[in-house]
């Protein structure tokens, strides 16, 4: 009888199996494709020589033995080394080049009924794929997501080569583009009836407390040489933080489509969830939309797409609201690259800019200019962060003047294709609140190119419907009325807190014009003040940190606050920028593009700053990022941060002080001292004695004791709010530097090949504090199964390759990134030396 249960059971177990893989057949699957590559580069070389690129490498019978491997996401420009020989404006490192990525790779014989795809996030640039020899497809635009469809061409049961050529040596980049396949790769296998690529759009057009509609358009491909007709069912569930489907919100049965034979269907359907929790900014709430295919009753393909309960409007009267709530836009522009780690997408290294922002105060982000890596959304969508998406820094008038190789030698043939990728793979996130065609595009002060604007709107239209067209627009001053303005469904302004917005009532006279009668508008990009981390007298290629400077076509913090102060229909601001970035290292570049920013001078003035940008060009500075940043590019926030973090976070108790106090050669000279605050008054102390009780007056935004004169000990500030005692801080003059200080941001990573820990290497005195001054050259090791990727100190002129582990501490900071070998078990230690400083240790588990 025992016996008998026993055989019952296995029976039953085997049923089980035998359903649970004819299921996992049936359905999609999507394999990480990272893995494993082999590397080659040809043409221009990192040492400026030139290597011939050989014939035929794309052919399996290529010999590829001696080629480099490696995983990707992959920079080839990043390894460097810097050189002081190539352009600032782009990094100083050697991107251009040839690069060729060959994998070789199997499928099961049992697959030869299904489909291939491989989908790549974005390769930089003119990327061209084959498989076994056979042309498969192309992406000139390096940021731009893309499907190749393998299933021509592929073998099933044996080898099968895929290769990719990207050739960034005649790109046209405005800052460091990176190169390589530096965005994630997936090899997607369905069967023949499925959803097509981001063939699910969910909006939610109708929500109240009760409840909230859910409409799910969907497209359906069908690669059978036959026609079908194909049900589909839609089920909608809570998602939780970590991606996973709770409970089960909503059903609607089976609908069915007819599909024609090598065609694609479409159909959508309306379903409504009972008391939806809304995303927003302290709750992002989501949900997902799992649609479920079958074929002659057969289930083959599933598709889940995340979304969120939310409502969007842009005003011209109260700014911008989400769920009918006042808004203000807190957010920032920042370019693609991740500092030490290139252009290289990792989501970790996102996860941390973006927790650094949101401590600020940020609520925003505009991907500048051009579309973001897809894990950039995911984060926003979890962090709750609203999000500007961009295409495109040019339409057809280039702004490259060197060699006219920009995205307008691609525009005409690519723009729809690529602005398309973009709204269908972002469509669903809730924390996509605008579209932008682009940045500063020549074509806005050509009446004849106006179509331009108005035909990119229609795409993204064509796409969705639901969220609102903008365009960051330069010299808005000239543009406001000239009917550039009229193409777009939200005036975005770049450098507007003068004459656009903040000047004599010119927003409010919008209205009195035929079509401005709603007219919304908000800044795209503001402020672009400028300064180096803890440089307050500053020389060597530095800019001081009382953030006094800008560069001319810009402003002040305080003076964009104070605009938007006067001005409250205006819907926010994106700083330039949140983080230093590599290239465009303003004041010390000669990029003849930022001419653009001068669009408002005259003739006369304009050929001075051209005069500027060649004496600026013949002394070759070695700075290779930006100064922009609020927080500089190892992530280390500059002054400002508190500045910003004052204004953005009100209910914060905060008192920030500037400058450190560590000026032994200052001693009996007058040193500014200025204080940063969330409240509106503050009383300044220097060694016990007050130096007076300052409070805010209307649009002031910092306090300033401009006639310190340097003892050195302790500066206290007491700040207070509505006559309380709301915050204290101090900065005193520290001893001697003595030893390290090591934390991290995480002390456990897993070893899965992505996951980071980034170390923050502090020098302090004997008691503990940091010394602002100390600038020892530092010795990074570490033992077991990892390695040292980068490290940074946020120094713009620093031209030591970011791989290197030995750099010297800027102002008293230096970072090391931190990652474990795949598949490893154990502990790492990291052990940091330094001449004339007591070494230190740091343990960091592997999970």
């Amino acid at each position: 009888m025992n016996k008998k249960r026993v055989v019952r059971k296995l029976l039953f177990l085997l049923l089980l199996f035998s359903v649970a893989n004819a299921y996992s057949q049936s359905v999609r699957t999507e394999e990480n494709f990272d893995h494993i590559w082999l590397f080659a580069r040809y043409g221009l070389q990192a040492d400026g020589s030139s290597v011939v690129e050989p014939k035929n490498v794309q052919n399996n019978a290529f010999d590829d033995t001696k080629w480099r491997k490696l995983d990707l996401p992959h920079d080839w420009g990043i390894e460097g080394p810097f050189r002081a020989d190539l352009d600032g404006n782009t990094g100083k490192l050697p991107w251009r080049g040839i690069g060729w990525y060959r994998k070789h790779f199997t499928v099961s014989a049992n697959d030869k009924d299904k489909r291939f795809y491989i989908d790549f996030d974005g390769a930089m640039a003119n990327a061209e794929v084959w498989l076994n020899g056979h042309k498969i497809g192309e992406r000139p635009y390096g940021y731009t997501s893309f499907r190749v469809d393998l299933t021509p061409y592929i073998w099933e049961g044996k080898e099968n080569i895929i290769a990719v050529r990207l050739d960034t040596e005649l790109l046209g980049s405005r800052w460091y583009p990176g190169a390589g396949i530096y965005r994630h790769v997936r090899l997607v296998k369905t069967a023949p009836v499925h959803v097509a690529q981001w063939g699910v759009f969910v909006t939610t057009p109708q929500i109240t407390d009760s409840y909230g509609n859910v409409s799910v358009a969907v497209a359906i491909d069908n690669r059978l040489t036959k026609p079908v007709n194909v049900d589909y069912k839609l089920e909608i569930f809570e998602l939780s933080a970590n991606d996973i489907a709770q409970k089960k919100v909503a059903t609607v049965e089976k609908k069915t489509l007819f599909i024609n034979p090598n065609q694609t269907s479409s159909d959508s359907v309306v379903v409504k969830v009972n008391k939806p929790k809304l995303w927003d900014l302290e709750h992002p709430n989501r949900y997902l939309a799992k649609v479920s295919v079958f074929e002659g009753g057969k289930l083959t393909d599933q598709y889940s797409a995340p979304f969120g309960f939310r409502t969007i409007q842009f005003t011209h009267t109260n700014g911008f609201l989400l769920n009918g709530k006042r808004v203000p836009l807190q957010g920032t522009c920042n370019h693609h690259d991740l500092g030490a780690l290139g252009a290289a997408v990792n989501i970790h290294a996102l996860a941390r800019q973006l927790t650094i922002l949101k401590n600020m105060g940020c609520n925003a982000l505009r991907t500048s200019h051009n579309p973001p890596a897809p894990e950039l959304l995911t984060l926003a969508d979890k962090m709750g962060m609203l999000v500007m998406d961009e295409a495109f820094d040019c339409f057809l008038i280039s702004k490259d003047d060197k060699n006219k190789n920009d995205y307008a030698r691609w525009f005409e043939k690519w723009h729809e294709n690529d602005l398309g990728s973009l709204i269908k793979r972002d469509r669903n996130h809730p924390s996509v609140i605008l579209w932008s065609t682009g940045n500063e595009i020549p074509e806005q002060y050509y009446p004849d190119k106006f179509y331009l604007f108005t035909q990119l709107r229609n795409v993204i239209r064509k796409y969705d419907p639901t969220r609102p067209v903008t365009c960051g627009i330069s010299a808005p001053n000239q543009t406001a009325f000239n009917g550039v303005e009229l193409t777009v469904d939200v005036h975005g302004m770049n450098y507007g807190s003068g004459d656009a917005y903040g000047g004599p009532d010119l927003y409010k006279r919008f209205l009195n014009f035929k079509g401005h009668e709603h007219f919304t508008g908000y800044g795209s990009e503001t402020s672009s003040t400028i300064s180096s981390r803890d440089e307050y007298f500053p020389g060597n290629f530095q800019v001081s940190s009382y953030d006094l400077t800008e560069p001319g076509w810009g402003s002040l913090p305080d003076a964009e606050f104070a605009a938007l102060d006067k001005n409250p229909a205006i819907c926010g601001e994106f700083v330039w920028t949140g983080f230093d970035y590599l290239g465009e290292p303003t004041p010390f570049n000669s990029d003849a593009s930022l001419l653009l920013n001068h669009a408002s001078l005259s003739k006369e003035e304009l050929e001075n700053k051209k005069l500027e940008l060649a004496k600026m060009e013949a002394m070759r500075p070695p700075s290779r990022s930006s100064y922009f940043g609020i927080v500089d590019l190892a992530g280390f926030p500059k002054d400002r941060y508190y500045l910003y973090q004052a204004r953005w976070k009100p209910d914060l108790p905060m008192v920030h002080i500037l400058p450190h106090w560590n000026f032994a050669e200052r001693l009996g000279k007058v040193t500014p001292v200025f204080i940063y605050t969330s409240g509106d008054e503050a009383e300044l102390f220097l060694n016990g004695k007050s130096l007076g009780r300052k409070k805010k007056q209307s649009y002031e935004y910092r306090l300033r004791w401009n006639d310190v004169v340097y003892e050195p000990g302790e500066l206290k500030a007491v700040a207070y709010k509505n006559g309380k005692k709301w915050a204290t801080s101090s900065v005193k003059t520290t001893g001697t530097p003595a030893m390290m200080k090591l934390s991290a941001d995480k002390t456990s990573i897993k070893a899965d090949g992505e996951d980071l820990s980034f170390v923050t290497i502090a020098v302090t005195d004997k008691e503990g504090n940091r010394v602002p001054t100390a600038n020892h050259l530092i010795s990074c090791k570490l033992e077991g199964p990892g390695e040292v990727v980068a490290t940074d100190n946020g120094d713009a002129s620093c031209l030591i390759t970011f791989s290197n582990p030995v750099r010297p501490a800027f102002n008293g900071l230096l970072l090391a990134i931190i990652k474990a070998k795949p598949q490893q078990k154990g502990k790492l230690k990291l052990t940091v030396i330094a001449d004339g400083l007591a070494s230190s240790s740091i343990d960091i588990d592997i999970k």
